[in-house]
């Protein structure tokens, strides 16, 4: 039977409830255990698909085509489980849940309130997100409650993981509250009392948290562990430091060193073996000892929060852990790149270009590809940073001088980038390699497995198949392929299904590594093997530095 753990968060929000979930579950998992985890957003938004990256920081894509809240790419760098459409769910889809069930006179005419209906349903939603009582259940289901104690919007959420606690029996659920204990600099001393409150707040609801994740600036001393356990109920051993650290990998090491796993395997009757961190400790040494650095220029449009591009941030820092160097990103507002000033580039050792959406910023990005592409630096472009380079290439190479995408300009006489809808012919038919495509202008999510050219660098990167998760509208015209073809682009990958464009890249006699691809890669990078692409692209990035500074080479 599913066991569970609630993990809920107080005092203020952003205190890392989704690397204290997945380090919690990385534990777990080291002892032997199948172990789930699943994020509850308390917001109205069904996704958060439509949301601003400023907003929301980016939105990650499970291999079923799931949009979701960025802490599902922090479990699935931390564990073995990969997320599904059913580890995230929304207050929105509560609600539209039940208002259908409602419509279809599930309810048998009943007053649908909020107790018991909607938190029924949200226990439901848990319960599939954990496939509890299944075959393929899991063993512990960690669910993480998006939001802070005393919001009006988590209330629905706690309420429903209190009554399923009860449901459930004893043993079967532990509660972990994460907190913050913060530095009183005019005082000199930490203080407790915002804890103390947030915890009251928590049992006032009904919920008495096993475990207190305090976070600080540092490690919180013994006389006021004591005291936080006095005034919280919680016993002195679940008084748990969480404090500042340079590395997210050194968080699991943290935890476990001060019995977290330990006492949730007590509370929940799990015998286990002991936890064998060898692997992370591995990946720490590995993060403090590298044998040199590369400089990354990423030119993107939402640079003001690194949270737009946590996957791909990691995706780096990972690729940089298998080729022994640490990785400096430094990120450039596409908005401020021009023809004038794009030599700043000049100085790093490689080029990214990420997705996004919109036209703003999009020419800064164009101005990157072609200062990559003309001076012979690595590029890699992903999603719309392959666009940008086909739009380029189509441009200065290809002679399609008004070349661009119809999300950008709708009208221009050469749309090489475009809605599927807008491949037309002369006779003005849709031009579909596959006319049982039900693709149209939608969203094109989830994984989606493409053939690679043999003899191109794709090919020496993934090999004969490519499978990669895909965000995204427009793709590359079928109708314009021909000629950027024959103007020396490489379209090194073709979906199976469509004959949609994957990769785009330069020859490797032209160009020493240029590669444009349609999908997200950073969704699939672990901290353990990295990616084929992103390490390709830091070696590329190693080579270019060994070559512009010899004394590289030496060392």
């Amino acid at each position: 039977m599913t066991k569970f753990v609630f993990v809920t968060g107080g005092v203020v929000s952003s205190l890392g409830k989704g690397i204290a979930s997945a380090s919690l579950a990385a534990i777990l998992e080291s002892r032997g255990l199948k172990v789930t985890l699943i994020k509850l957003d308390p917001y109205l938004n069904v996704d958060p698909g439509t949301m601003s990256p400023f907003q929301h920081g980016e939105v990650f894509v499970t291999n079923d085509g799931a949009e979701t809240d960025l802490d599902l790419g922090h479990y699935e760098r931390f564990i073995e489980t990969r997320m599904k459409k059913a580890n995230n769910f929304t207050t929105g889809q509560i609600y539209k849940s039940v208002l259908e069930k409602e419509r279809r006179g599930d309810y048998l005419g009943k007053t649908v309130q909020v107790i018991p209906h909607v938190t029924n349903e949200i226990q439901d939603f848990i319960k599939r997100g954990a496939d509890f009582g299944t075959p393929e259940a899991v063993d512990v289901a960690i669910v993480e409650i998006g939001g802070t104690v005393g919001d009006i919007e988590s209330l629905p959420f706690l309420e429903a993981v209190r009554q399923l606690s009860l449901r459930l029996g004893p043993n079967q659920a532990a509660f972990v509250h994460l907190t913050y204990v913060p530095w009183i600099a005019a005082a000199g001393e930490l203080k407790t009392k915002p804890t103390q409150h947030t915890v009251q707040k928590l049992r006032e609801i009904g919920i008495q948290p096993d475990a207190l994740l305090c976070r600080a600036d540092r490690y919180i001393p013994d006389d006021e562990r004591e005291k936080i356990s006095l005034f919280t109920n919680v016993a002195q051993w679940g008084v748990i430091s969480m404090p500042d650290v340079d590395t997210i990998y050194k968080v699991p090491r943290v935890l476990h060193e001060q019995g977290l796993d330990g006492l949730i395997c007590d509370k929940l009757r799990l015998n286990t073996p002991p936890a064998n961190l060898k692997r992370w400790d591995d990946l720490v040494f590995e993060t403090e000892h590298p044998k040199g650095d590369v400089a990354i220029a990423m030119v993107g449009k939402y640079v003001e929060l690194s949270d737009s591009y946590k996957s791909l941030n990691e995706a780096l820092r990972h690729a940089g852990m298998k080729n022994h160097v640490h990785v400096n990103i430094s990120y450039i507002d596409s908005e401020t790149l021009s023809p004038d000033n794009v030599a700043q580039l000049a100085k790093f050792d490689a080029i990214l270009v990420p997705g996004g959406f919109g036209v703003r910023g999009v020419e800064g990005k164009i101005c990157a590809a072609r200062f990559a592409r003309e001076n012979k630096i690595p590029y890699l472009g992903i999603c719309l940073g392959m666009q940008v380079a086909t739009i380029e290439f189509a441009r200065h190479v290809a002679g399609l001088k008004d070349a661009n995408s119809t999300e950008f300009a709708p009208d221009c006489p050469n749309p090489v980038i475009a809605l599927i809808t807008e491949w037309k012919d002369a006779d003005g038919s849709i031009k579909l390699r596959n006319e049982d495509s039900d693709l149209g202008g939608t969203m094109r999510l989830g994984a989606q497995s493409s053939d690679v050219v043999k003899g191109t660098l794709a090919h020496k990167i993934y090999g004969n198949v490519v499978t990669e998760r895909h965000r995204h509208r427009f793709e590359a015209n079928v109708n314009y392929l021909e000629t950027l073809r024959q103007a020396g682009l490489v379209i090194s990958a073709l979906t199976q299904r469509e004959h949609l464009t994957e990769i785009v890249e330069l020859p490797q006699d032209v160009h020493p590594w240029f590669i444009g691809v349609q999908f997200h890669p950073e969704f699939k990078s672990t901290p353990w093997a990295g990616h084929p692409l992103f390490n390709a692209f830091i070696r590329a990035a190693l080579d270019q530095q060994i070559a512009t500074t010899p004394e590289k080479a030496l060392a």
